[in-house]
């Protein structure tokens, strides 16, 4: 077996269909990372994998659309085949086990993981995506003879 992790950003909006009685979402998100050739100088590498997730938990579906980013894992394997041009080709593709969004399609400055408590803690107002409302600090009274600079054992 073959697991792969990757973080990256979907290429397009994803689509979902029914296959034999079962639900899949498809989308391709692409990892780029900064590399130097043989000279030293600096190009960004682009890995694209083609993702499928099999499964009846289809609410996260609205969330994938292009650009959003994302941690996909999964079963990795590659695909080979010819191309419009005749030429031999492959792609890499995974069998998705877990999705997590990590940042919207506006975010391109790095993760704040608010977008994801957003999805799943919804709140009692149902404004998913809005941001959550600030919490208020509240003084803590310590108890009598309890010295917060003890060192703790964990």
């Amino acid at each position: 077996m073959i697991k792969m992790q990757v973080i990256g950003r979907l290429g397009k909006d994803a689509t979902k269909n029914t296959v034999g009685g079962k639900n899949v979402i498809n989308f391709s998100v692409a990892h780029s990372e900064k590399v130097r050739d043989a000279q030293g100088n600096s190009t960004d590498k682009t890995v694209w994998v083609e993702c499928s997730y099999w499964t009846e938990r289809l609410g996260i579906f609205d969330y994938l659309k292009k650009g959003q980013q994302v941690f996909v894992e999964g079963n990795g394997d590659i695909r080979t085949y010819t191309n419009n041009e005749g030429a031999f080709a492959a792609s890499l593709r995974l069998n998705i086990r877990d999705v997590q969004l990590l940042g919207s399609a506006n975010n391109t400055g790095g993760n704040s993981g608010s977008d994801m408590n957003n999805v799943t803690n919804q709140g009692s107002t149902g404004n998913i995506g809005a941001p959550a409302a600030p919490v208020a600090k509240t003084a803590t009274t310590l108890p009598t003879g309890f010295d917060d600079n003890d060192d703790l054992p964990f």
